[in-house]
């Protein structure tokens, strides 16, 4: 069985392209959180570049979070089974906002928990990157706004 650091360096466009249910089928040990109490949530990092501030916040998959101008969407997020090597991914879409400009989307894809360097967002004002994938208790995760 490969381990997803592998697949992560061999099988970035494979992923990317045809999405979590073939991710799942190429590598057994890509998982989706297991269900349970709580909400499933992305666990999510951004830096506003202007004012140098860092924030850590969930993203709720299947939801739309905002952080700064981005509305953040996250598709799915997973993880490696016990036995593979540590791993967090997930699958965003980031739509920037701008105050008197139309909106552009600015990543549709994978990120990654270890390397986020491998597929990042590229961007001049904001940096968003992937810390987990876990389970939040309660109703809703704390908010980002």
């Amino acid at each position: 069985m490969r381990s997803f650091a592998a697949l992560r360096t061999t099988g970035f466009v494979f992923l990317a392209v045809m999405g979590t249910a073939a991710a799942q089928q190429a590598n057994p040990s890509l998982r989706a959180i297991p269900d349970g109490p709580g909400k499933r949530v992305a666990e999510l990092q951004g830096l506003d570049k202007v004012t140098a501030r860092t924030r850590r916040f969930y993203a709720p998959v299947g939801e739309t979070t905002r952080f700064g101008t981005l509305d953040i969407q996250v598709g799915d997020c997973m993880v490696n089974t016990p036995d593979a090597p540590p791993e967090s991914a997930a699958y965003l879409t980031i739509i920037d906002h701008k105050p008197g400009q139309s909106e552009q989307k600015l990543f549709a894809g994978w990120m990654f928990a270890s390397t986020p360097a491998l597929s990042a967002l590229d961007d001049g004002v904001y940096d968003v990157r992937v810390l987990a994938c876990t389970m939040v208790q309660g109703s809703s995760p704390p908010s980002s706004r």
